[in-house]
């Protein structure tokens, strides 16, 4: 166990908000935990108390109450899978084993009529989740959250690698994988769903607009993990997050692999805003939702990192903040020196001076100011 980190106010130019019905959503959320017994008894009692239901009312401040609500068992269930498997069971450490039983699970998703799994609750509520991706979400939006299931369970078999080695990858190797194994991408197709829309491939599927996309994943993962690294690092075993993969890249200690992780979190966070920014000027009412969403998921992630029960630990206080910051740490535009990644950096011009506010045109800012703090 190494000594206490201090984590101090992060920055967000996001304004905060959280659905009106969010108590009701986190007691369906509870009951539908217990109906399809997700996780052992003991991991379902403790991530009933995590406010997941709270945290998806973050997510979809403004969507659809019955989206909100598959959203929070959907997130629920995600913690079922990598708690129960992959942070605190056997086959966390066995890449092979684990790649079997998600694939079961995949096909499951993929074809909820086969006669798979039929006595396993991960299995069962994964057939109720798709089944209602399937009622609220297009047919092309429910194939992109099967190939985001997908490539979030790609993603886990890569860490178990590492976790049955006890090896710590390389910052640009734990970038790439790290967005997609925080099942952020899962996600996306739910945003749309939330708010009645279908983003079209021409949008989509544009480099700036993916970019965008990874640019939210990169900030709430690391996020993440800066929250939740107190906990980690106090469980027993092998554990990863970007903490230590900065002190075993760089050869620096704890303090400054914190410092480090904001800062690169900071100036992606500047860079979001700024592409954001320049994406409205031509996008339709879709795109410019789109992009509310993942700034939405932002803050969400980041409201709920440094409130929940999951990451402060009572029992065992957190050095968590309890408020966050209006400035950066840094706002350079310099790309960040990890390959894969780097690229973003070319979308904007290197002397685009567009603020890192909210405000990012007139019906944008209009947009943030109709929200009412949470």
């Amino acid at each position: 166990m190494g000594p206490e980190l201090i984590v101090p106010p992060t920055y967000s130019p996001i304004p905060p908000a959280i659905h009106p019905r969010h108590e009701a959503i986190e007691i369906r959320t509870t009951a539908w935990a217990e109906r399809f017994a997700i996780g052992s008894d003991e991991l379902r009692e403790r991530l009933v108390t995590h406010g997941i239901g709270a945290f998806s009312a973050r997510i979809l401040p403004e969507g659809q109450e019955e989206v909100v609500s598959l959203l929070a068992d959907f997130v629920l269930w995600l913690f079922g899978v990598d708690d129960g498997y992959c942070e605190e069971g056997d086959l966390g450490c066995s890449p092979g084993g684990l790649t079997a039983v998600l694939h079961r699970l995949l096909r499951v998703a993929q074809n909820p009529e086969a006669q798979l799994l039929r006595a396993d609750p991960l299995a069962e509520g994964l057939r109720d989740l798709r089944s209602r991706v399937s009622r609220y979400g297009t047919e092309g939006q429910t194939a992109r959250w099967l190939d985001a299931l997908r490539e979030y369970f790609f993603s886990v078999v890569w860490e178990a690698s590492h976790r049955s080695e006890g090896t710590v990858p390389s910052l640009s190797d734990y970038t790439l994988m790290r967005l997609y194994d925080g099942a952020t991408s899962v996600v996306l197709p739910i945003l749309e769903m939330g708010h009645g829309y279908e983003l079209q491939p021409y949008e989509r599927d544009r480099t700036a607009v993916r970019a965008a996309a990874e640019m939210a994943s990169f900030v709430i993962t690391w996020d993440n993990d800066i929250f939740s690294h107190h906990k980690e690092s106090r469980s027993e075993g092998y554990y990863l997050n970007v903490l230590r993969v900065l002190q075993h890249e760089h050869g620096i200690g704890p303090d400054q692999a914190l410092t480090t992780a904001i800062a690169q979190r900071d100036r992606v966070m500047t860079l979001f805003m700024r592409l954001s920014a320049q994406l409205r000027h031509e996008a339709s009412p879709q795109l410019r939702q789109y992009l509310n969403g993942l700034a939405s998921f932002i803050r969400g992630s980041q409201d709920w990192g440094i409130t929940s029960l999951r990451y402060t630990t009572p029992d065992d206080p957190a050095g968590l903040p309890t408020t966050l910051r209006e400035t950066p740490t840094d706002d350079s535009h310099e790309p960040l020196d990890i390959p894969v990644i780097s690229w973003w950096w070319d979308l904007l011009p290197a002397g685009d001076g567009t603020p890192p506010r909210c405000g990012n045109g007139d019906a944008s800012a209009a947009e943030w100011a109709a929200r009412k703090p949470a």
